[in-house]
């Protein structure tokens, strides 16, 4: 079964940012392209044809927690970014941080979300 655009784009954004880049990177190498010039063309391309301001990606970033519901939300930030115990750990404790970046609306506001059912606050910009 052939895989469709949807699912890689669903794939991709359940990666963290730093499993983003490394695929960024290994497609480059790959392919002998740099991102860079896809990057830059596609905002310009995308923005001109909306026609609008209209924000389409959003950071959404921890900005504190219930210290009684620390390992809940460390749980939720391991989910939502994929990263390791520690790293989440180290994550959470240094709020106000970044979880994901360049994510849709409803991503957005499913990850906040999910921060505050664990007993976090986060926001989305």
């Amino acid at each position: 079964m052939a895989v469709t655009k949807e699912d890689i784009l669903e794939t991709i954004a359940n990666m963290s940012v730093l499993e983003v880049s490394e695929l960024v990177k290994a497609m480059e190498e790959k392919f002998g392209v740099t991102a860079a010039v896809a990057v830059a063309a596609g905002p310009a391309a995308g923005g001109a044809a909306a026609g609008g301001e209209e924000q389409t990606e959003f950071t959404v970033t921890l900005e504190s927690f219930d210290a009684a519901k620390k390992i809940p939300v460390i749980k939720a930030v391991r989910e939502i970014t994929g990263l390791g115990l520690g790293e989440a750990k180290a994550l959470v404790e240094g709020a106000p941080k970044a979880l994901k970046e360049g994510v849709s609306k409803a991503d957005a506001d499913e990850i906040v979300k999910k921060i505050e059912e664990a007993g976090g606050k986060a926001s989305k910009k």
